[in-house]
């Protein structure tokens, strides 16, 4: 059987929670190999998009001791401190078995994962997170409203795409919950969380060191910044006005990192290639949602948004 909600087309190209498409077959086919469809955490969504988001990439080192192990359209980074290892985001459900075959294939024990970060609680970037956790033992980590979700497998009440619909797998293995500018210390690694909310409202993105000798820089990996929605919200309105207040305080958050290097939940918000290098990164980032949000208010305001 298979049950099928038509995507927004609007929505091409950006990070967002369309309705999902989910497939039940005998096997299921994922970047890196097959896994048994009995397996209803990997169990595939959104198929069509998948084929663009999870095409396959090789794992890479980016700089110390940060790695990819994601995909051509959605980010997962991996970073190796003395005490184990640290994962940021699960992209969809069926990614989990190649997200592991990357870690693996760059030399790491997935069993050495002892946290998982997550960036927020839609399904193309939490997913994997359950099928992740039970595999590997590793602690979700997430904000108050982002673990909320997690945990419930459902869109939050307030979410701009809840009309979307779709659920996806709960993660029921531990949740720890983090504030805004909270440290995650494991090994020679200090993790920072930074509440960025606007594409949800429990969004998190997360910032750290990594050094080559005496040469360090920092890291950042963005939540998704789109002002992005289901059809018929409007950001203008009384529901959506946390949700403006909410970009304001993230482009803050953007405008003041060091940010030498930054990686994008998606990585083609972030500009060209798996990560974005260039002095200024993480201000382009926000001044390219910054240009989005406006369009968007200022088409509401004259009664063309949908």
């Amino acid at each position: 059987m298979i049950a099928m909600i038509m995507i927004s087309a609007a929505l091409a190209g950006v990070s967002q929670v369309p309705p999902p498409v989910v497939e039940e077959t005998n096997l299921q086919v994922v970047a890196g190999g097959v896994a048994p469809a009995e397996d209803p955490l990997v169990k595939p969504m959104a198929v069509e998009r998948a084929k663009t988001w999870l095409a396959p990439q090789p794992p890479e080192r980016i700089f110390g001791k940060t790695w990819l192990v994601g995909f051509k359209g959605m980010s997962v980074a991996m970073i190796d401190t003395v005490d184990g290892l640290v994962l940021i985001d699960g992209a969809l459900p069926q990614a989990a078995p190649a997200i592991l075959a990357n870690i693996r294939a760059a030399g790491f024990d997935p069993g050495d994962i002892k946290y998982i970060l997550s960036t927020e609680p839609h399904f193309d970037h939490a997913g994997g997170l359950a099928a992740l956790a039970r595999d590997t033992g590793a602690t979700v980590v997430a904000s108050a409203r982002g673990g909320a979700g997690l945990r419930a497998g459902v869109l939050a009440a307030d979410d701009p795409q809840l009309a979307y619909g779709g659920t996806w797998p709960a993660v029921t293995t531990r949740v720890r919950v983090v504030k805004n500018g909270e440290v995650l210390d494991l090994g020679d690694t200090r993790i920072t969380a930074h509440a960025t909310p606007g594409h949800t409202m429990g969004s998190m993105s997360w910032s750290w060191d990594a050094c080559e000798g005496k040469v360090c820089k920092q890291i950042v990996f963005g939540a998704s910044l789109n002002p992005v929605s289901a059809d018929g919200y409007r950001y203008t309105s009384a529901a959506g006005k946390p949700f403006v207040a909410g970009f304001g305080k993230s482009y803050r958050i953007m405008d003041a990192l060091k940010c030498d290097v930054l990686i994008s939940a998606h990585p083609d918000n972030a500009g060209e290639g798996r990560f974005n290098d260039k002095p200024g990164a993480c201000r382009a980032y926000a001044e390219r949602s910054r240009a989005m949000l406006a369009k968007r208010l200022a088409a509401e305001k004259a009664g063309a948004a949908k």
